[in-house]
């Protein structure tokens, strides 16, 4: 049996919660082989999100029409993509892709940062990016449940040529922690936004569109891998 079609993501982890409690809570739907919780390759730290594989695959259905609360938090459960669907098309066609991380020649004013430090403000997140161009707009994204920040939000400057700066690397030190950079590039596929913004970043962020794999109900990506953010794991439904 291929384990990829018993497995799922799950978004919006507490940064408390272990592999074990993940394990103690989805064996209430069945016999749970491996749970994974993904964590920051530098600081060892959990990214907020992780996977669970079952023994049956027929458990995922009744598991993908509950509401899940672990420690406090409410999490969500997606399906996860096979190898395959994660390695995504070969010819490049951008239109099938569920990631940040790709986007070829496509430009953008736009970007996704993950991974940021529950600290840090939208002012302080602002502040860093200025260096790279005149920022138009900031968001950091909260959930809806608990109000706490979801670990990964979007700024918007008002030039494509300031993201070509800011994306020249990968990763970004904020609040002394390794941050990653994406474009952020629309789907109009999804046009309901489910994240929103705390504070002085407007309504502009993800209030009126929805950017590739993120701001739709049906996502919930708290963080990501050191590969690519977490949304390049999971099936949209």
């Amino acid at each position: 049996m291929d384990s990829d079609q018993a497995k799922l993501f799950i978004g919006g982890i507490s940064w408390e919660t272990s592999e074990e409690k993940m394990k103690e809570y989805f064996q209430g739907y069945g016999d749970v082989l491996q749970t994974v919780v993904m964590r920051d390759k530098i600081t060892g730290k959990p990214r907020g999100f992780g996977f669970v594989v079952f023994a049956d695959p027929s458990v995922l259905d009744r598991v993908l029409q509950d509401t899940h609360v672990i420690d406090g938090r409410t999490v969500e459960a997606k399906r996860a993509l096979s190898r395959e669907e994660q390695q995504g098309p070969k010819s490049g066609n951008m239109g099938s892709a569920r990631s940040f991380g790709g986007g070829g020649n496509t430009r953008t004013k736009k970007i996704f940062v993950g991974g940021l430090p529950p600290t840090l403000t939208e002012e302080g997140f602002r502040q860093y990016f200025e260096s790279f161009g005149n920022v138009t707009d900031v968001v950091i994204m909260y959930d809806q449940q608990t109000n706490r920040p979801r670990g990964f939000g979007f700024i918007s400057f008002d030039s494509e040529d300031a993201v070509d700066r800011v994306l020249q690397k990968s990763f970004h030190d904020l609040n002394g922690k390794q941050v990653e950079v994406k474009k952020a590039l629309p789907k109009d596929a999804n046009p309901g936004a489910g994240g929103r913004s705390m504070g002085g970043g407007g309504g502009s962020g993800m209030g009126g569109g929805s950017y590739q794999g993120y701001g739709g109900s049906g996502n919930n990506p708290s963080s990501y891998d050191s590969r690519m953010d977490s949304n390049r794991y999971m099936q949209t439904q």
